[in-house]
C-alpha cells in the first residue's frame, strides 16, 4: 500500500487567499442539513407538542448553532408580553398576575412607584387642612349638641325622682338625693331598710327611664363614626383621585390594570387610620402591598426572546419567592416574587441542556407540566416534594407560549423516548447533528469561513493556507475517515486556539502548518505518558512482543486504549494451542471472566467459519485454546476475531507466522474480513513498538480492506511507509491475510470438497481430519 493512501493531504492551493483575514466570516450551521430542516420545521409549526429535541455529540457545535438559530429566527416574530405580579388583596398569598403590552409594564410598575410616592403626602395634606377641620368639626357639633340635649334630658329625669347621675368604670349609676346631696354608699347603709327599699325601687324605675333614653346615645356614636368615616374617604378619595385617574388615562383599554387601580383606591380608602396614624405608631408601610412587581420586562427585547438556561434547576427555570427575616420569622410576598428562565422566555424560544437538567428531578416533572398544560406555575420545591413548608405564596398561573428545546445525547433522547411516555406527546421533533461531513471543495470554503469567524470572534490570528490545510488534515483525522470532516469543531477551535499560543510565543502575527502541527503535538504529549510507559516495557522486556522471525500460533493483536482524553494503541501477543478432543474453542479470556459479550461472540463466529470450512462432512474433533498473553484488565469488541483465527490456523497448519506483521480486523462466518475502529492509533501504537525495539524494514500492519479510507495517519508513520520502513497490508479476506502472514497460498476448495495440497486450507484440513480418526480410535 502507498503512502499516498494512507494519509490523504489537502494542497494548498484548495484556499484561494493569503489568510483568512480576507474570507468572510461563517454565518450558517454547516454540514448538518438534516438538523437544519428539522429545526426550520419544529420551530415554525405552530402546533401543540412539537418541540424539539436536538441530538448529538458534545463538541459538534449544537448548542451555539442553536443559539445562533433561535435567535435569528426570533428576531422575526413579535415581542411577548410584559408580566407583573400585584397584590391580591382578597388572598395576599395567590398574588395576581397582570399581561402587559411590551414596554408597558414598566411604565406601570414607575406610575404606581409614583403614585406611592404621592399618596402620604397628599393624604396628610387633605387631613391637615382647614376645610377638612371646618367639616369634621361641623359634624362633630352637630353631633355633640344632640348629645348633649339627650344628657340634659337624662339628668332632668334623674333629678326629678331625686337622683343623680354619677359617671362609673362601667358606664353611669343612679345615686340617691338627700336635701339636694348625694348620699355615700356608707350613708345609704345607714338609712332604715324600709327607706333603702323605696330608693332601690324608684332607681329601677329610673333606671328603666333613663335607659331608654340613652339608647338615642349609642345611635348618635355610631352615626358621628359613620359621617367621620365617610367624610374621611370623601376627602381621600378626593386627594388621590387626580392621580388614579390619571394611571386609568394612561393605561386605558386593559381592564386587568383598570380593576387593580380600583382594588388599590378601595383599600387606601379602608386603611386610612394606618396612613393618619403617627409615623412611630405604624408597624410596617401602608404603601408596601401597591407596589408593582415587573416579573418579565421585555421594553428592551427586540422581537421574541431566545433564552438558554445553562444550569436548569427547578427554580431558575419556574421562578421563586424570596423571603426575608422578620422578628425571627421568615415571610414573603408578592413582592419578593423571582421569575425563572422560563418566564423571560415566554413567548419566544427556551433552549435546555438535558444532561444538566436531569440533575434536578423536579426540573423535568415541571418543565412536562408547563408544556402539557400551557401555564407557568410558581411552587415551592419542598411542598412538590411532599415535604411540610410554612407558607408560602402560589402566584397565578401566567399562560406559556413558547417553544422548548432540549439539547442531550443520542443515548438520553434514547432513554427518553423509550421509558418517557410523556416526553414522546411533547417533543415530537428530532433535530439530529451528525459528526462528520463530506469533504467537499464546497465544505472546504465553508470550513476556512468557520475558522474565519472564529478568529475574528476570539481576537485569534488568521490562518494561512499552509494551516488550514494541516488543519483539514487533522479534520478527517479526528472524522476518522479520508473522504469527511469532522462537524466537532470545538476540538478544531482548540487546536487554533493553542497554536495561537505557539505563534505569540514566535513573535509570529499569522498561524502556519507549523503551528497547528506544533499544537496537535503537544496536545498528544500532555495526555500520552501512559502509552509511553506501556511502550517502554514492552521495549525492556517487560511484556513479551515478537517483533522479528516466525512462530507458530502466535500472532500480534492491536487494541486500543482511552485515558479519557487521548485514545492509542497496543499490541498484545495471541497465541492459540490445539490437540485432540470435543471441547470445540476455548476462550480463556472468557473462562477468566476477563472478556465481554463482543469478544465472545468473535470467537464463537471462529467456530462457526471453521465448521463451515473443514466440518462439512467429519466432525470438528478439536480442543484448542485462545489467549491474549499479559492482558489482565479485560477484553472487548471482535476486532481481533480474524487475529484469533489466523493463530488458530497457523497452530493447526504448523506453519509459522511471521511476527513482525501487526493484525486487526473482525471475520464474519464466510471468512471475510470486516472494518474495525480505531485503526489508525492501532497502526501508529503498533510503530511505535517497532522504533523502540527496531525497525528492520519487514514490519507493517495487516488492516480490512474496508478499513483503507480511514486512514488518516501520523506523518512520521507515512515517511516510514514512503521509504520503505513500515508497510500496510489491506485485506479482504481470511484467505489473503493468511497468504500476507505465511507466505504459503491459502488454496481455494475444489469440486470434491478438498484443498490443493501443500495450502494453508489443505494442511489445516488434513489436521483436522487426523485428529478426528484420533478420537474415534480412542474414544469411540
Amino acid at each position: 500500500m502507498s503512502a499516498e493512501q494512507a494519509r490523504r493531504t489537502c494542497p494548498e492551493i484548495a484556499f484561494d487567499c493569503k489568510t483568512t483575514a480576507e474570507l468572510t466570516p461563517l454565518e450558517q450551521i454547516i454540514g448538518q442539513d438534516r438538523a437544519v430542516r428539522a429545526l426550520q420545521f419544529g420551530l415554525n409549526i405552530d402546533k401543540k407538542g412539537f418541540n424539539v429535541f436536538v441530538s448529538g455529540l458534545p463538541g459538534t457545535g449544537r448548542k451555539t448553532a442553536i443559539i445562533d438559530f433561535v435567535r435569528e429566527l426570533a428576531a422575526k416574530r413579535p415581542t411577548p408580553s410584559d408580566w407583573c405580579y400585584v397584590n391580591n388583596f382578597k388572598d395576599s398569598s395567590r398574588p395576581n398576575a397582570i399581561r402587559m403590552p411590551p414596554g408597558k409594564g414598566m411604565d406601570l410598575k414607575k406610575a404606581m412607584e409614583e403614585f406611592v410616592g404621592h399618596v402620604p403626602v397628599a393624604l396628610r395634606e387633605a387631613f391637615e387642612s382647614e376645610d377638612y377641620s371646618k367639616r369634621r368639626d361641623a359634624v362633630l357639633q352637630a353631633v355633640n349638641r344632640e348629645r348633649n340635649d339627650i344628657i340634659t334630658s337624662i339628668n332632668r329625669i334623674a333629678k326629678d325622682a331625686s337622683f343623680a347621675i354619677q359617671q362609673t368604670a362601667a358606664g353611669f349609676a343612679l345615686v340617691p338625693l338627700v336635701e339636694g346631696k348625694p348620699l355615700t354608699d356608707q350613708e345609704f347603709l345607714e338609712l332604715p331598710e324600709a327607706l333603702q327599699q323605696q330608693i332601690n325601687k324608684a332607681r329601677e324605675a329610673v333606671n328603666e327611664r333613663i335607659g331608654d333614653a340613652f339608647r338615642p346615645l349609642r345611635d348618635i356614636a355610631k352615626r358621628a363614626d359613620k359621617e367621620i368615616a365617610d367624610l374621611n374617604k370623601e376627602v381621600a378619595r378626593f386627594a388621590i383621585s387626580p392621580y388614579l385617574d390619571e394611571m386609568r388615562e394612561q393605561f386605558e383599554g386593559i381592564d386587568e390594570v383598570d380593576t387593580y387601580i380600583d382594588e388599590v383606591e378601595n383599600d387606601i380608602l379602608e386603611s386610612l387610620p394606618l396612613f393618619l396614624a403617627p409615623p412611630k405608631d405604624i408597624p410596617i408601610d401602608p404603601t408596601r402591598n401597591y407596589h408593582v412587581n415587573l416579573v418579565v420586562d421585555n421594553s428592551q427585547t427586540k422581537g421574541a426572546p431566545a433564552e438558554i438556561e445553562l444550569n436548569p434547576t427547578y427554580i431558575r427555570l419556574f421562578g421563586y419567592a424570596e423571603r426575608e427575616s422578620r422578628m425571627g420569622a421568615l415571610i414573603t410576598d408578592y413582592t419578593m416574587i423571582r421569575a425563572g428562565t422560563a418566564h423571560k422566555a415566554n413567548g419566544g424560544f427556551l433552549v435546555i441542556p438535558a444532561e444538566q437538567m436531569f440533575r434536578d428531578p423536579l426540573a423535568w416533572e415541571g418543565l412536562k407540566q408547563m408544556i402539557s398544560s400551557g401555564k407557568l406555575e410558581m411552587e415551592d420545591p419542598a411542598a412538590r416534594m411532599g415535604y411540610m413548608v410554612t407558607k408560602t405564596l402560589r402566584p397565578e398561573p401566567i399562560p406559556f407560549d413558547g417553544k422548548v428545546i432540549i439539547l442531550g445525547s443520542p443515548q438520553v433522547y434514547q432513554i427518553l423516548h423509550g421509558l418517557d411516555p410523556d416526553f414522546r406527546e411533547l417533543f415530537k421533533v428530532k433535530a439530529e447533528f451528525d459528526t462528520t461531513m463530506e469533504r467537499t471543495e464546497e465544505n472546504l470554503g465553508l470550513f476556512a469561513s468557520f475558522v474565519c469567524g472564529l478568529c475574528r470572534r476570539e481576537g485569534l490570528f488568521d490562518l494561512d493556507p499552509s494551516a488550514l490545510s494541516a488543519l483539514v488534515e487533522h479534520s478527517s483525522r479526528i472524522a476518522g475517515d479520508q473522504n469527511k470532516l469532522t462537524t466537532q469543531f470545538a476540538q478544531v477551535a482548540d487546536v487554533i486556539r493553542e497554536a495561537n499560543h505557539y505563534a505569540a510565543m514566535d513573535g509570529s502575527n499569522v498561524l502556519d502548518g507549523v503551528h497547528i502541527r506544533r499544537a496537535i503535538e503537544e496536545k498528544v504529549y500532555r495526555s500520552n505518558m501512559i502509552q509511553e510507559k506501556m511502550v517502554e516495557m514492552i521495549g525492556d522486556g517487560t511484556v513479551l512482543i515478537d517483533v522479528a522471525g516466525r512462530k507458530k500460533g502466535q500472532v500480534n493483536g492491536l487494541a486500543v486504549l482511552s485515558t479519557g482524553d487521548y485514545a492509542f494503541g497496543r499490541p498484545s501477543r495471541i497465541t492459540a494451542t490445539v490437540g485432540v478432543g470435543r471441547e470445540g474453542i476455548i476462550d480463556i479470556e472468557r473462562q477468566a471472566q476477563l472478556s465481554g459479550t463482543s469478544h465472545t461472540k468473535g470467537v464463537l463466529i471462529i467456530s462457526g467459519l471453521l465448521n463451515a470450512r473443514y466440518a462439512v462432512d467429519v466432525p470438528l474433533s478439536l480442543s484448542a485454546r485462545l489467549v491474549f498473553e499479559q492482558s489482565y484488565s479485560g477484553v472487548d469488541g471482535d476486532s481481533a476475531s480474524s487475529t484469533e483465527l489466523y493463530a488458530l490456523l497457523s497452530a493447526l497448519s504448523e506453519v509459522p507466522i511471521k511476527q513482525y506483521i501487526a493484525v486487526t480486523g473482525s471475520v464474519n462466518q464466510w471468512g471475510e474480513v470486516q472494518a474495525i475502529g480505531g485503526v489508525n492509533e492501532k497502526i501508529e501504537g503498533y510503530f511505535e513498538v517497532c522504533k523502540i525495539i527496531g525497525i528492520t524494514g519487514e514490519q507493517g500492519v495487516m488492516i480490512p480492506q474496508s478499513n483503507v479510507r480511514n486512514l488518516m495517519l501520523k506523518e512520521e508513520v507515512v515517511e516510514a511507509i514512503r521509504e520503505g520502513w513500515f508497510h500496510i497490508w489491506p485485506v479482504a479476506t481470511i484467505d489473503e491475510g493468511i497468504e500476507v502472514l505465511t507466505g504459503v497460498e491459502a488454496g481455494t476448495r475444489n469440486s470434491d470438497g478438498h484443498y490443493p495440497e501443500g495450502t494453508i486450507n489443505h494442511l489445516v484440513q488434513e489436521r483436522l481430519l487426523r485428529m478426528a480418526e484420533a478420537i474415534k480410535e480412542y474414544h469411540p
